[in-house]
């Protein structure tokens, strides 16, 4: 196939489905049609996920907006649901969460709508005009349905639950992580330095300061050492730097495909000739909620269900980034292509764009594992599902029989996009299964 003619193809078809989008938008603006509770709910997800797209958010500071929108509108809805226990008040930093006045009437959808939103515009979003015709169409379906005091104060109970987790987002370190001076890496053998054909500097490198809710500490997980850097050719670290080169060499077919599919890079650079220009695509963590919205609406699950899929899976994608850049910038580990560049081939380079921070452990492989893991205690292992979160910026969709082997094939696939070494993307995997782990227990019985 015509890879040129393929890309084109892609991009005509992103406008249209974006195009298709504003219209049903400003449809819905006309007519208010409300839709079912948990419905709103994705729609919703969507349009933060479509803001993080084209405001090109890195992933961990995706993750920090999912994670902190899902818990608001969680705590918001659960009240609408007899029984349903606070998820925030488990976790670090947080104070107790705001109160629904008893023998008062809500609508508690609209306030989790509210809540979202919010925090949203507050953690934040540079594309917030983009959010207004959506948010107006979504309100004035409320108020055309709902008592004038009832939507009030369900906008009111809305704000103080987005205050409440605001609260703890203003000191989970992230102001701080900002304007820090950039990381070059260094020269020194088997460190990473800037990679090509961009050699960018190392991004979110202070993301390790982060507060995390789950974890004690961001090195509660951490790794073995990665193994010895080491340019003899019976070395461990040679024969794995060597697979990756020969692997690329020859790669078939369906590796393609699967490296292709898992790339998720939110921006890469194209190079054509003298000319730059970047695509835009989901992130890793975008990727997983769109899993998580596919398991809910198969699955059937019900508004407050939704609401608590979407903030747990988005907490062990925040753990989880908190947990592997811990490791990559404490280790600063050598990319495949540099030390491939310098020793075998000066020309090649990987079938994937390098993302730009250090090698070990794989990030995919990490945040992939923990989640699967968390989605597998929600709705089960051996739950089939058709991935289509990409389908509308890619053009791809791929059959998984369970999460775990979705999150195996995203694994490897690094290793197919010649960008992380195989002990790499094994090392992740583990660490991630055992931070999922740590998640579903700590949350257990809610």
């Amino acid at each position: 196939m015509n890879r040129s003619f393929t890309k084109q193809t892609l991009r005509i078809s992103f406008i249209l489905s974006t195009t298709v989008i504003f219209i049903l938008s400003g449809c819905a603006g006309k007519e208010h049609v409300r839709l079912p509770d948990a419905e709103i709910l994705h729609q919703n997800q969507d349009q933060l996920t479509q803001v993080i797209i084209y405001d090109v958010f890195t992933p961990p500071v995706a993750s920090r907006l999912y994670v902190y929108s899902s818990l608001a509108a969680y705590e918001a809805i659960r009240y609408s649901q007899e029984g349903s226990v606070s998820i925030a008040e488990k976790l670090h930093g947080f104070e107790s969460m705001p109160q629904p006045e008893k023998d008062k009437q809500y609508n508690f959808t609209l306030a989790a709508s509210k809540a979202f939103f919010n925090v949203v515009r507050h953690v934040k979003v540079f594309s917030v005009d983009s959010l207004n015709s959506y948010e107006e169409s979504l309100y004035g379906s409320f108020k055309e349905e709902l008592d004038d005091s009832v939507y009030a104060r369900s906008l009111y109970f809305g704000d103080k639950i987005a205050g409440a987790i605001l609260a703890r987002a203003m000191k989970d370190g992230y102001i701080q992580s900002r304007g820090k001076p950039k990381y070059l890496g260094s020269n020194d053998e088997g460190k990473w330095r800037p990679t090509p054909p961009d050699y960018l500097d190392g991004v979110e490198w202070c993301w390790t300061t982060m507060k995390p809710m789950v974890m004690d500490s961001s090195a509660q997980f951490k790794p073995g050492k990665p193994p010895r850097f080491s340019l003899d050719t019976s070395s461990f670290f040679y024969k794995s730097m060597r697979e990756v080169y020969d692997i690329n060499k020859n790669l078939t077919e369906e590796q393609m495909t699967i490296a292709r599919f898992w790339d998720d890079n939110p921006f890469v650079i194209e190079h054509s000739g003298h000319m730059m220009f970047g695509n835009k695509k989901i992130t890793p963590g975008g990727h997983w909620m769109g899993i998580c919205a596919i398991a809910s609406k198969q699955s059937g699950a019900d508004a407050v269900k939704t609401a608590r899929a979407y903030a747990l899976t988005s907490l062990a994608l925040y753990e989880s980034f908190i947990s592997c850049l811990d490791e990559k910038y404490r280790s600063s580990y050598i990319r495949p292509v540099t030390v491939i560049n310098e020793t075998i081939d000066p020309a090649w380079l990987p079938f994937l764009q390098t993302p730009p921070f250090p090698e070990y452990t794989s990030g995919h492989s990490t945040i992939t594992a923990c989640t699967a893991t968390v989605l597998t205690y929600l709705f089960g292992d051996n739950f089939a599902f058709q991935d289509t979160s990409d389908l509308r910026y890619i053009g791809m969709q791929r059959h998984f029989n369970s999460f775990n082997e979705a999150a195996a094939e995203a694994s490897i696939s690094r290793v197919y996009g010649g960008i992380h070494y195989k002990f790499s993307v094994d090392t992740g995997a583990a660490q991630g299964k055992k931070l999922g782990d740590f998640i579903n227990e700590k949350i257990r019985n809610q």
